[in-house]
């Protein structure tokens, strides 16, 4: 006769037990174990039902249409606040302002610049074009990010 240990039932409680595998008493094997800690002896608490989420269903072309816009804008406001970094950076650390590189990025910041450009007047002209190009691009990355979001708040 071999010992198994007997399948749970309903009320058990599963609590490791401190008698010896050997005990083949019948009172042994049903009587549930002493709890070792105090938080252990209060009654587990019962998880509450959750119901099931709703199965999901292919987006329809407005949703699509709604999202790949969002995602145009922040790509937009993305690209425009790297023009305006890059061109505070290529100034701060005195890029070659002859190279095609520093020019086609000389112009893009101009007009993205959103006027901010002249806002702080600094002593060093380096310290000038980091603060306001570096401004003009976090306002972009937030006017980005904000239309964005209600243009995602179109899609029903």
């Amino acid at each position: 006769m071999t010992d198994t240990p007997e399948s749970p039932r309903p009320g058990d409680r599963l609590v490791a037990s401190t008698a010896s595998a050997a005990s083949t008493t019948p009172a042994a094997s049903t009587t549930p174990a002493a709890p070792s800690t105090p938080a252990a002896s209060s009654t587990p608490a019962a998880r509450p039902h959750r119901p099931a989420r709703p199965a999901r269903t292919a987006p329809t072309p407005w949703q699509r249409g709604v999202a790949l816009a969002a995602a145009l804008v922040r790509l937009a406001a993305r690209v425009a606040a790297l023009a305006l970094v890059l061109y505070a950076l290529f100034t701060a650390l005195r890029a070659n302002p002859a190279n095609a590189w520093y020019q086609l990025v000389e112009a893009l910041a101009g007009p993205l610049s959103l006027g901010l450009a002249n806002l702080f007047q600094l002593a060093d002209p380096r310290w000038t074009a980091l603060v306001n190009y570096g401004l003009a691009a976090v306002v972009w990355l937030v006017a980005g990010a904000a239309l964005a979001s209600l243009i995602r708040r179109a899609a029903p």
